[in-house]
């Protein structure tokens, strides 16, 4: 069953943001994940969004985002973005 993982970010450092990015993205392939959104804009029909970048990453499994989140690859990545960003991260199973 495919998983989602949702970001929500407010960037303080874009340019050390950017280094994440960059270093993050082939960790999230190598996992199964693709991204299925990457916009700046949400567009609110319905009650109200706080202005943060959203970002949803789809998987195979939810177990496929856990072995992203706790592998040894990833712990030096998210290092590196520790004071570029806050973010808001969810993961949830699909249908």
């Amino acid at each position: 069953m495919p998983a989602y993982m949702v970001v929500q970010s407010s960037v303080n450092d874009p340019q050390q943001y950017a280094k994440y990015v960059e270093a993050v993205v082939p960790l999230i392939t190598k996992a199964g994940g693709r991204f299925i959104v990457r916009r700046p804009e949400v567009v609110v029909l319905e009650g109200t969004h706080d202005g943060r970048r959203l970002v949803i990453f789809e998987f195979p499994s939810l177990d496929h985002i856990k072995k992203f989140w706790n592998s040894p690859e990833y712990a030096p990545v998210k290092k590196i973005r520790e004071d570029a960003a806050v973010l808001d991260i969810w993961a949830v199973e699909g249908v």
